[in-house]
């Protein structure tokens, strides 16, 4: 139940309206990987995307993106143990900066800029508004989910519908 929600809400942030990279998907990757088992925790996230970008556009970057998102939820997966709020914080920003490294260098690789070193450098420095974006989102994403998350289990935790909602 917990992972098709994760799944319904990023498709419909995906498709609605929003600034470039302000997105949750890094953040319900983190909260799968914190919250379900390590299978339904790497499969939201990919299906997510591939579900989106069949209906977005494909591009010959998918590859880096669905690959950061598997590594991403594989940092949600670590911070299962280290569940404090800087712990969860910190996974947000790394996740944002290894997002941004991988996709940048398949944005180059693929061949969207020179296949220089001047071209690699001017990939990322004109990759840095979409990283100021995706950590924004990423963090805000992450506090509302983890804060909803741990209000409802405290209130539902001793009732019929923990074995629903938990």
């Amino acid at each position: 139940m917990l992972a098709i929600s994760l799944i319904i809400i990023g498709l419909l942030f995906r498709f609605i309206p929003h600034t470039a990279n302000f997105t949750p998907v890094a953040a319900i990757a983190i909260f799968a990987g914190v919250y379900l088992n390590k299978k339904q925790a790497l499969v939201v996230p990919l299906l997510l995307m591939v579900i989106s970008d069949l209906f977005l556009g494909m591009h010959n970057v998918v590859v880096f993106t669905w690959g950061s998102f598997i590594l991403v939820t594989i940092l949600g997966i670590w911070a299962k143990n280290h569940k404090t709020f800087s712990g969860i914080v910190s996974t947000s920003v790394l996740s944002s900066v290894l997002f941004y490294v991988i996709t940048n260098l398949g944005v180059w690789a693929m061949g969207w800029y020179p296949q220089t070193a001047k071209g690699l450098l001017d990939c990322y420095i004109l990759g840095l508004p979409f990283l100021r974006m995706f950590t924004v989102s990423t963090l805000i994403y992450t506090v509302v989910l983890f804060g909803a998350y741990e209000l409802i289990a405290r209130r539902v935790r001793n009732t019929k519908l923990a074995k629903v909602l938990l």
